[in-house]
């Protein structure tokens, strides 16, 4: 049921999203997926002043979140650390250790409690995470050839294969005191064939693409289920009593990170 409540509000800041950013109707808007399951915006030129309009959701916990750019890729993750219910903290990350480089297993399991081991693990994670669904692919692929690189967690990299992608940016935040939220920012030609399929374009001068991805960030924004209400229809044909599905859900909190006007 939580899920459900999850993914119905994620829907809704995805149409939130769109209706704000580019104005464009709710009924109009149309929402689709690739085959890998990213969703995407389904627009034409006229509709969009942005070359790549893109979007990313993830939800975890307390929170449903919600990232958005004009030109590069944008991939978001949510996790919380909180303790594995049934197995040890060490036998519940040593189950994901084939997702991991030596290095970054190393920096996981020489943490002195079972607690910072959890925590350090939920980062690397929650980085792959997101470069994996900025990408389109998810970390269902191989992983452990994606190695994260910090100095305590700040002026985050990532190298793949043994060389460092240049052309991606990276935040890692924690929000109270068990979320994490991981934003990746990249190279459109990098997205799966499917995904870039669905992009304007794909190839840009240097200069452009520098100006694109070292933007400014734009500050995390925290709202309520019930500042997104009321909606009207979602798409023709379908009407949603938003009301009565999320009664229950007005402790929900939503993160969005908006493209910059």
């Amino acid at each position: 049921m939580v899920d459900r409540k999850r993914a119905l509000i994620s829907r809704l800041l995805q149409y939130a999203l769109v209706h704000k950013v580019l104005g464009i109707p709710f009924h109009e808007i149309i929402i689709k997926r690739t085959v890998e399951g990213k969703p995407y915006l389904e627009y034409d030129d006229q509709t969009c002043g942005f070359p790549n309009f893109n979007f990313n959701t993830s939800h975890d916990g307390d929170y449903v979140g919600i990232a958005s750019e004009p030109v590069c890729l944008v991939g978001i993750d949510i996790a919380t650390h909180s303790s594995p219910m049934k197995d040890s903290v060490e036998d519940f990350i040593q189950n994901f250790a084939i997702y991991f480089s030596n290095l970054e297993w190393s920096d996981i399991v020489k943490s002195d409690s079972s607690t910072k081991k959890l925590n350090v693990f939920y980062r690397y994670w929650c980085l792959k995470e997101s470069f994996a669904k900025a990408l389109g692919t998810g970390v269902g692929n191989r992983m452990d050839n994606v190695e994260f690189h910090h100095s305590s967690w700040e002026d985050l990299y990532v190298v793949v294969d043994g060389k460092e992608l240049k052309d991606w940016r990276f935040w890692l935040l924690e929000v109270e005191k068990d979320h994490l939220i991981s934003i990746a920012r990249g190279n459109p030609a990098a997205a799966t064939t499917s995904y870039r399929k669905t992009l304007k374009q794909t190839d840009f001068g240097e200069k452009e693409y520098s100006l694109a991805l070292n933007h400014p960030n734009v500050p995390l924004m925290f709202r309520h289920v019930e500042d997104l209400l009321p909606f009207p229809t979602v798409s023709p044909g379908i009407n949603m009593d938003v009301s009565t599905e999320l009664k229950t859900t007005e402790d929900e909190k939503l993160v969005e990170r908006q493209l910059p006007k």
